[in-house]
């Protein structure tokens, strides 16, 4: 009975039009909408993070030279850092912190000019406060890395599943 079950729930999902986002490598769909997008530069040390890792996550789809040619599309980011400190001791010294990175981000035809998308990603991290203040600034630098590569990371997978990034740009056209 659990064979049977198994065996058409594997049949009805090959019917339903499920398909690979990235089906058909650095040739398919999503990597040639990809390929087309130049991001605008961001301001400070967090815009340049996450610009570079949002250009690190295209460079894949734009050929061995690394180049986007003409973009088709912009991505224009802006970003809000914080760092907030929350855990207080007896003598009001912060012994916690959290710091975070939320992008608000445009995806806007080159041509046009019109907003095809227009969204947020974030996340935080937290921070332990130590006695060192070079470390606690190395802690806080480090944090902020990866807070970049999770923003850039859910930046490229919403565009790339949004219904515009997902059409053969040539059917798009027509």
């Amino acid at each position: 009975m659990r064979l049977l079950t198994a065996l058409a729930l594997i049949l009805g999902l090959g019917a339903c039009g499920l398909r690979p986002l990235y089906s058909g490598g650095t040739s398919g769909v999503a990597a040639r909408s990809l390929a087309n997008i130049e991001v605008a530069p961001i301001p400070g040390q967090a815009g340049w993070l996450v610009r570079n890792a949002i250009n690190d996550r295209l460079a894949p789809t734009r050929g061995a030279d690394g180049a986007a040619g003409a973009a088709q599309y912009r991505l224009v980011v802006e970003l809000d850092d914080q760092i907030t400190g929350f855990g207080v001791r007896a003598d009001d010294a912060i012994t916690r912190e959290r710091r975070t990175l939320r992008a608000r981000y445009q995806l806007v035809d080159a041509a046009r000019g019109t907003v095809l998308l227009d969204a947020t990603a974030g996340s935080d991290a937290g921070i332990d406060v130590v006695s060192s203040e070079y470390a606690t600034i190395a802690a806080e630098n480090s944090a902020l890395e990866r807070l970049a590569d999770v923003v850039a990371n859910q930046i490229v997978s919403r565009i790339a599943t949004a219904d515009g990034a997902t059409q053969d740009p040539a059917a798009a056209g027509s």
